[in-house]
């Protein structure tokens, strides 16, 4: 029974459909009638963690000591282990004590932090297309988004001078996110520099999204925010160990940068959470700690997935150029056809799961993103049965 006094706040009326949600639908009810799906539409890793991190995990359910309530800022051992993590990968010196956070996955970080900075009616700068959590967070704490429109020709990196000056003297802080998801693009050192020589212009809190660094390909190394001298003045860098330690379930991430930004985002999570679960900290610890040789072995594993759907799809009519970096591709649409329509298009005809763009903002409208999460068999088999359906991009 529906009870009309009983209503929503108005922060859940202004969120857009969850196109993910809408996804999860769509996928009970064709399994229902029997098909087969090859799922590549989340970002969700297939296969385990490796052994070194569930044999830490183990071992550290036996401490009785991590059954009870963990620290609100995270085990001082984890934060050391993220701290020297950082140094060794970008030589960016990071305190242990006040400049890294543990998170409970960098989504739940993002979000908190816009309702820890953002007050109904601030200003927040939001690409489009972007990470759902980047526009959604600020958007629940009742921010204003100007939304930062990306495109092919600038090969999807914001263009700085393209936001007016009015618009960027309102504004709070500004959501980016290189590596990028949803469209694989880079962004070069000479950006970051620029970026926060606008920002500091402008006074902008800058909040960045590392989460596909490792997953970089052809020698391409991503730069960290935080490599740049003076960002950390005024930014926050996030990062998850989801993708690159198939960790997606185990909801772990962590945010460094700014102490001053970081500590609001811990006093509001002090009254919202308890933190992460100690025997995931010591899993996440032994992640960070482990060779450059199992990264080498994952990056191998996408770069060849992400080399044979190319040539896969190049044979359907696709020019896809290879992506530098993170698991997915970033796939235009058929001309005439709108990103929702063709993948439905696809998962009615095939079985075959993508994200529609448009699930990413309108920024991503006339594209699907293909998440490489599946072996090349499998991969294969998706292909064969969209090239068996008659469905090409030209």
């Amino acid at each position: 029974m529906s009870l009309n006094w009983i209503s929503r706040a108005d922060r859940l009326q202004a969120l857009p459909p969850y196109v993910f949600a809408r996804l999860d639908e769509l996928k009970a009810k064709a399994r229902e009638q029997g098909l087969d799906l090859i799922d590549l539409g989340m970002g969700n890793p297939d296969g385990k963690a490796p052994q070194p991190i569930i044999e830490a995990a183990i071992a550290e359910l036996e401490n009785a000591e991590s059954h009870g309530y963990p620290p609100f800022e995270g085990t001082q051992s984890f934060r050391q282990s993220i701290t020297r993590w950082y140094a060794r990968q970008y030589g960016v010196d990071l305190d242990p004590d006040s400049e890294a956070l543990p998170l409970i996955g960098s989504k739940e970080g993002l979000g908190h932090l816009a309702l820890a900075y953002v007050n109904p009616g601030d200003l927040v700068l939001v690409p489009t297309p972007s990470y759902p959590a980047h526009f959604r967070g600020p958007l629940i704490a009742g921010a204003k988004i100007y939304p930062i429109m990306l495109s092919a020709k600038d090969n999807w990196l914001i263009q700085l001078d393209q936001i007016p000056e009015a618009i960027a003297r309102q504004s709070k802080i500004l959501y980016f996110n290189y590596p990028n998801n949803p469209t694989t693009a880079t962004a070069p050192r000479e950006f970051y520099e620029a970026v926060t020589d606008w920002a500091r212009h402008y006074e902008i809190m800058l909040v960045h999204d590392l989460c596909y660094a490792e997953l970089a390909f052809d020698g391409y190394q991503p730069t960290s925010l935080l490599e740049i001298p003076g960002a950390k003045d005024f930014s926050v860098e996030f990062h998850t160990l989801s993708k690159t330690y198939n960790m997606a379930g185990w909801r772990v991430g962590f945010v460094v940068g700014n102490q001053e930004i970081i500590q609001g985002l811990r006093t509001l999570k002090t009254n919202l959470d308890y933190g992460i679960f100690r025997v995931v900290q010591k899993a996440a610890e032994t992640a960070l700690s482990l060779p450059e040789s199992y990264i080498e072995v994952v990056k191998k594993r996408y770069q060849e997935r992400r080399d044979f759907v190319i040539s896969g799809l190049s044979k359907l009519g696709w020019a896809i150029t290879p992506s530098q970096a993170t698991m997915y591709l970033w796939v235009p649409c058929p001309v005439g056809m709108s990103s929702t329509d063709f993948a439905l298009t696809v998962l009615e005809k095939t079985g075959v799961v993508m994200t529609p763009g448009n699930a990413f903002g309108e920024g991503g409208e006339g594209y699907v993103r293909l998440s490489l999460i599946a072996d090349s068999d499998r991969l294969g088999e998706a292909l064969q049965r969209i090239e068996q359906a008659g469905i090409r991009y030209s």
